[in-house]
């Protein structure tokens, strides 16, 4: 039986935001350039040496952390890169080679998914209208 998971468990727990997603590439230039000159990302210059190759890029307000190490078979993980308009973004990674999946409708939002250098999945999300 899993334990229930809550506020009352975690009192000082509040979580703000997500800071980074760390993925494994199998080459850390191809990833670097699939995730700035592909997705629109800024590779950020303070990554300290950590003793293994990797990048830290921006996208928006977030990161992708890339790590060049063995890439985990996919069962499904993923993240998501939000996008203020879906069709164009389809559009432009089409016009660039890049295989994209028609977009579909989850609730409100819409999303697409396409898969880095690597293969790891990379969903992209418009979020939807609210009703009011």
């Amino acid at each position: 039986m899993r334990p229930e998971v809550g506020p009352a468990t975690i009192p000082g727990m509040k979580p703000l935001a997500v800071h980074h997603v760390s993925v494994n590439v199998t080459d850390i230039e191809s990833g670097v350039a699939f995730y700035t000159e592909t997705l629109g990302g800024t590779l950020r210059i303070d990554r300290p040496d950590l003793g293994i190759r990797g990048a830290w890029i921006d996208l928006g307000e977030q990161q992708v952390h890339l790590i060049e190490a063995p890439v985990p078979r996919n069962l499904g993980q993923h993240f998501a890169i939000r996008v203020g308009d879906l069709d164009s973004a389809v559009h432009e990674l089409r016009s660039k080679g890049i295989e994209v999946a028609d977009p579909v409708s989850v609730g409100r939002n819409r999303q697409t998914f396409i898969d880095d250098p690597a293969g790891n999945a990379v969903e992209l999300h418009e979020v939807g209208q609210s009703r009011g």
